[in-house]
């Protein structure tokens, strides 16, 4: 069981409506942490059939001294965060009794988080929502800012809502049975978020990564916990994405095409690794951002064991394409999150969205 002493040893972080708790050993206590922070008289937890035999039955234990409980499975992976499982999952909450009176308990990674957020987004008209990741990815990024959804066959997240969680209770205990793939993943988010926004930590991210890759929990908590001040200080500024917040998606705009045209064979964070070093370069051939920025993203991105260039088997022209289909497109124009420099980015006076020509964009996915 979590003792008082890990419970001291977590990090807090103030997200604005609700607060980011990162620990070891916070499962012990989920029960009283979800209670305390969304109370309920039925609490349904999401997850999928990766998490739930490692972290559901005492989850429901613990929550079932607080009010009703049910469990709610979905297939794992990204090919299965669909409008298909929304419907079975929130058909599961109407059959085990669920009403306006529930709470959902988001337990797994960024595909579990998105999806069961979009399902308290919905149901009844939106019910509180308690983020509990499971992944590195979700831990450091995806948990925290309240976009939830689903992917449609058009590309990744088109259909969704803005719903913030009651509280994202992260324990970086559960990373120790995450595949090696998964955990190295994750820490793409990482590297982004020092790319856009503090250079101090970009190094300091490439110091912790041998500790993280080790599910060293201190290093962990040390970075995870740095990762949501950046997101969550963003997001703040900037709820509803209509200007800062686009900084975020730095290496998301050729990340989600890249996952999307490979069929999702891509990791989000191997995506994504990709997309800020193709981005980098984007931006210093249109000479916004300062030379050898995106050799060094390269540089960090290798030392994690990401991928950072384009899979011989995927099409520089269907990557493109799939980028028309991204929900930051405008007037058929794609716009992407560019730096400036490590810990900077450009594009302010133009709300950080910077439009780049396809010659240029097919130039360097080549």
């Amino acid at each position: 069981m979590a003792t008082t002493a890990a419970r001291e040893t977590a990090r807090v972080v103030d997200a604005g409506t609700y607060r980011v708790t990162i620990g070891a050993g916070l499962r012990h206590e989920l029960g009283n942490l979800v209670a305390a922070a969304a109370r309920a008289h039925h609490y349904a937890i999401v997850t999928d059939d990766g998490v739930a035999p490692h972290y559901a039955p005492a989850a429901q234990a613990d929550l079932k001294r607080h009010g009703r409980t049910s469990v709610h499975r979905m297939p794992a992976g990204e090919t299965h965060k669909t409008r298909d499982t929304w419907i079975r999952l929130t058909d599961d909450l109407l059959a085990a009794g669920c009403g306006r009176d529930t709470t959902v308990v988001a337990l797994g990674g960024g595909v579990v988080g998105d999806v069961a957020g979009f399902v308290a987004a919905t149901f009844m008209r939106g019910v509180p929502v308690v983020q509990c990741p499971t992944s590195l990815l979700a831990m450091i990024d995806a948990s925290v800012g309240g976009k939830t959804g689903v992917d449609t066959a058009a590309g990744k997240n088109l259909v969704g809502a803005f719903h913030p969680p009651s509280a994202v209770l992260v324990d970086v205990d559960t990373l120790r049975t995450l595949p090696d793939a998964h955990r190295r993943a994750g820490l793409a988010e990482a590297i982004k978020h020092g790319a856009i926004a503090d250079a101090t930590y970009f190094t300091r991210v490439e110091t912790l990564l041998p500790a993280v890759l080790a599910a060293d929990a201190p290093a962990t908590i040390e970075l995870v916990a740095r990762s949501v001040e950046i997101k969550a200080a963003v997001v703040r500024a900037d709820e509803r994405e209509s200007g800062l917040r686009k900084t975020l998606n730095f290496g998301h705009t050729l990340g989600h095409a890249l996952e999307q045209a490979s069929g999702y064979a891509l990791l989000h964070g191997e995506a994504v690794a990709i997309g800020m070093v193709l981005e980098a370069r984007l931006a210093e051939r249109l000479g916004v951002a300062e030379r050898g920025t995106a050799a060094e993203i390269e540089r960090v991105v290798r030392i994690a064991g990401l991928p950072s260039a384009v899979p011989g088997n995927l099409s520089p022209a269907a990557i493109l394409d799939a980028t028309r289909h991204d929900k930051k497109a405008r007037a058929g124009a794609v716009a992407f999150a560019l730096p400036a420099g490590i810990g900077t980015m450009a594009g302010a006076e133009r709300d950080w969205a910077i439009e780049v020509g396809d010659a240029l964009v097919l130039e360097v996915l080549s």
